[in-house]
């Protein structure tokens, strides 16, 4: 598998959670990042894909989101709707 190398900085506590973090998942510092770095790109394309849907169809309703929930088995965290 072809790699870039990458140079980063971080504030040192960060740092330091960012390596307990990828020792607790089993996996290297640069594994941890990457998976970190891709799910931020899925969110941020979910994100454009929603703003350009609802764009052309509309706002997606309260009774829709509820619905996408339920299907989904979505439990929202305190203080989310």
């Amino acid at each position: 598998m072809r790699v870039e190398k990458l140079s980063i900085s971080l504030d040192p506590d960060l740092g330091e959670d960012v390596r307990a973090a990828a020792e607790e998942a089993g996996v290297s510092v640069s594994a941890w990042l990457a998976s970190a770095a891709a799910a931020q790109l899925r969110r941020k394309a979910l994100g454009d894909f929603l703003r350009t849907w609802q764009m052309k169809n509309g706002k997606i309703t309260d009774v829709e989101l509820a619905k996408a929930r339920a299907e989904l088995g979505y439990a929202p965290r305190k203080g989310r709707r």
